[in-house]
């Protein structure tokens, strides 16, 4: 512990240079009216085989697949927990994981489900979201992966096409983590980026479908709701929600309702509102985001206690510690999944899963024409009958130009329709673990993750539990 009076003594010294805890080495730094250049020694904490940026699903799947071929990993989660947006964000149930027919998301996102049957707490549909985190904590923790929270990598230090080192941002100060094979599952593409991945995000103007701030509710009598509702409403989906915006309750009028999943008892969570125009890579316009969508949470209430019975008492109980972002970047890889291969319910030769969620792009501003496009597309135009299924190719995983980058999860190579539906979280679960085999494929090669046995990766996948029928 340095004293008041030998912080006093270095204080000259640290206006031109920050101490480093780690080392006691100062930072060097250049001032100027408008920059600063800084330089700093940081201690190499993890020299590991992977490196896996972010522990969401798709990020806890890559790190569980690759412990399984006995790869060293460390995984940064810069929250509290694993999960992100299905624990952290409140997100209150998982989208499909079948196509009618096959359980698509065989292997980690099987066993994530069957420990969570196990596990909860809470009867109803909605996720019981307590106890999902402990099946993150569990499965991580029991795969040997080495991991911290609150941990959040910021930047990388790259050679040509190579990443030689990541630096991350923990309570204790800065360090860096060498490895042979980083995985970006930051879900914004953020590794990829700093390295210098080619990207794109949004539409092709640009623009991202909005967000929304998830919630626990109580006081609900759902026996009440289910006695008075209307046919082929199993849950409050926007029911009289036209009428309550035309009596002036809520200040955006947005006719897009998700729901409210009953929880258990009196509890439910929703997925409810938007808050349009968000930039889930810009911290201003997330919390401008995170304001608005708290704000909201009062008209709701009114919403709910005034117009649906059996909400008459419903009062807010929580809303999620991270705000539910939809879209943001998709990283360049070397194949582009399209809106034509969902279409044509495309097979590749080198797939490491398959994917049924209809194509779910919310609509990107609150009016007519966007939502009855997307009721059209999502309840119609773009949903598969039973048994149908789109591929997803392991080319899609991995950034052109990089010789040891992979990415997972909604980040991957797609473009602004097929994002569309690959983005949640069974999706992630899919592209999540097949990254995390890879990587460790990569490493016991010593290859770079474009040449690996594509064949190889299937079975080893296929023998973790993966879905792939025309591997």
């Amino acid at each position: 512990m340095i004293s008041r009076r030998q912080w006093m003594l270095t204080a000259g010294t640290l206006a031109a240079g920050a101490l480093n805890a780690e080392s006691g080495v100062a930072s060097e730094a250049a001032v100027s009216e408008k920059e600063i250049s800084f330089t700093r020694t940081l201690p190499i904490r993890y020299d590991v085989d992977v490196f896996i940026a972010g522990g969401g699903p798709a990020g806890t799947a890559a790190a569980v697949a690759a412990r399984s071929r006995g790869a060293r990993v460390f995984l940064a989660e810069a929250h509290s927990c694993f999960g992100g947006m299905g624990t952290a964000g409140r997100v209150p149930v998982f989208m499909q994981m079948s196509d009618g027919e096959h359980f698509l998301c065989g292997g980690y996102g099987k066993t994530v489900v069957d420990t969570l049957k196990k596990d909860r707490l809470f009867p109803g549909p909605a996720t019981d979201i307590e106890s999902l985190k402990r099946v993150y904590d569990l499965l991580v923790k029991e795969s040997g992966t080495d991991f911290t929270f609150y941990t959040t990598f910021c930047e990388t230090v790259v050679s040509g096409g190579h990443i030689d080192a990541v630096i991350c941002v923990a309570p204790t100060g800065m360090f860096a983590v060498r490895a042979k094979v980083y995985i970006d599952a930051t879900g914004n593409g953020d590794l990829a980026v700093r390295a210098g991945a080619k990207f794109e995000k949004g539409d092709a103007e640009g623009h991202m479908m909005p967000g929304s701030l998830c919630s626990l509710w109580s006081g609900i009598d759902w026996a009440k709701w289910n006695a008075a509702r209307p046919k082929g409403i199993p849950q409050p989906q926007g029911y009289k929600l036209k009428q309550a915006i035309q009596d002036g309750v809520f200040s955006v009028p947005d006719e897009h309702f998700t729901g409210v999943a009953e929880l258990g008892g009196n509890l439910g969570g929703a997925n409810i509102g938007h808050v349009f125009g968000v930039d889930g890579t810009d911290e201003r316009s997330i919390t401008d985001a995170l304001l608005c969508g708290r704000r909201s949470m009062k008209e709701f209430t009114r919403y709910f206690n005034e117009y649906l019975e059996g909400f008459e008492e419903a009062k807010m109980v929580d809303t999620g510690s991270l705000l539910g972002i939809r879209e943001t970047r998709r990283i360049l890889g070397d194949y582009v999944l399209s809106l034509d291969d969902y279409k044509k319910r495309a097979v590749f030769p080198d797939e490491i899963g398959r994917y049924a969620y209809p194509i779910d792009i919310h609509p990107l501003s609150p009016n007519a024409v966007n939502l009855e496009r997307h009721r059209k597309e999502f309840d119609q135009e773009f949903r598969y009958a039973k048994g149908e299924s789109y591929g997803i190719p392991y080319r899609t995983l991995t950034p052109v130009g990089w010789d040891n980058l992979l990415t997972a999860g909604r980040c991957i190579s797609s473009d602004h329709y097929v994002h569309g539906s690959v983005r949640v979280m069974p999706g992630c679960f899919i592209t999540g673990q097949a990254s995390g085999m890879a990587a460790a494929l990569a490493v016991e090669s010593k290859q770079s993750v474009h040449d690996i046995d594509v064949k190889k990766l299937q079975t080893c996948l296929k023998d973790f539990g993966a879905y792939l029928p025309n591997a």
